[in-house]
């Protein structure tokens, strides 16, 4: 096995054998009486309100697939709507397995069924993560908003250690990044002025990426884009937050507590597949600072990841299969 191979390798595994490390740890610190009110409270929770979250999941994704074709249509681009929602599926499906993997396949699956070139729908797929990034911004600001005080207390300690390492040694800093500058700046440069086959190739993979970024300024439908985009994001909250009343002792959590359980949580999706591990985790230990247990935090973490990772899964694969049948027969 080749040493790019075993990189490779590395890649697909690591972050899942952190997700199985932070599970061991989760429950190798915990009492076999915890233990068993965690299984209680998912086995005892009401889920009736798991199915409204995992039918707030499918609206997103549905309202996803759907706001694609504003970022397509300034490109001269109309896919079916069907085909963008199964890509926007197995990419779902696809970065449970490989981190990151899904993006690729989403913009592939367009360029085999819709002949839409890679790089223009992978330049789409960077531009809508701009704008979610916007959003998980927001997100973040209403936390701060809700829970300033706390929240401070928590990261400061990180910023004072980066702080710390950039006043003592600020000439390495200038350097990566003077040196990051000259290589960026010689490498667009080569590529404009060239004539070789293989980097004009290179340089219209970029012109096709930047214009696919583009899209998101030359769109003519602004507004049912930001409509959209805001509609995910509510509906990302709102499927975490109804969770909450699946469990007796977190019906009452307040809208604050769950703004910024839910912040934390999202942070954790691309520490390890989908979450995995890294999620619950993570949910436990932010309610536990509300003073929420954490044996129902942890509940309420695990009924949250694993009814979307069911979900993902289950229309990941349907698409997976479908997709080749569907456009045959078109």
């Amino acid at each position: 096995m080749d040493k790019k191979t075993v990189i490779k390798t590395l890649k697909i595994i690591a972050p899942i054998l952190f997700g199985a490390f932070l599970i061991w740890i989760t429950f190798n610190n915990a009492t076999p009486k915890e233990i068993a009110d965690v299984i209680s409270y998912i086995k005892e929770a009401n889920y009736s309100w798991v199915i409204i979250s995992v039918t707030l999941g499918l609206l997103s994704h549905l309202s996803r697939a759907y706001r694609w074709k504003f970022t397509l249509e300034p490109l001269g681009y109309k896919p079916k709507f069907i085909n963008s929602f199964m890509a926007v599926m197995i990419a779902y499906f696809a970065n449970l397995g490989i981190p990151r993997s899904g993006e690729i396949l989403r913009a592939t699956t367009l360029t085999t069924y819709e002949g839409i070139p890679f790089e223009k729908a992978f330049g789409t797929i960077i531009a809508e993560r701009i704008a979610d990034l916007i959003m998980s911004m927001v997100f973040v600001f209403i936390a701060l908003a809700f829970q300033y005080d706390m929240i401070i207390d928590a990261i400061n300690p990180v910023f004072i250690s980066i702080r710390t390492k950039i006043t003592e040694n600020p000439t390495s800093l200038f350097l990566t990044l003077a040196l990051i500058s000259i290589i960026v700046s010689t490498g667009w440069f080569v590529l404009r002025k060239t004539n070789n086959p293989i980097l004009r190739k290179i340089k219209n993979f970029f012109i096709g990426l930047k214009d696919g970024v583009l899209s998101i300024v030359t769109m003519k439908k602004k507004w049912p884009f930001i409509f959209h985009t805001i509609f995910i994001w509510t509906m990302y909250f709102l499927m975490f937050y109804v969770i909450f009343f699946s469990v007796k002792e977190t019906i009452n959590t307040p809208i604050s507590t769950a703004i910024v359980a839910f912040v934390t949580g999202s942070f954790t999706m691309a520490v390890t597949n989908g979450g995995l591990g890294s999620f619950p985790l993570v949910i436990q230990e932010t309610l536990n600072l509300f003073n929420i247990s954490n044996q129902s935090g942890l509940a309420i973490g695990w009924i949250m990841w694993g009814s979307q990772t069911l979900l993902n899964i289950v229309f990941g694969v349907i698409s997976f299969f479908y997709l080749p049948i569907y456009n045959r027969t078109k």
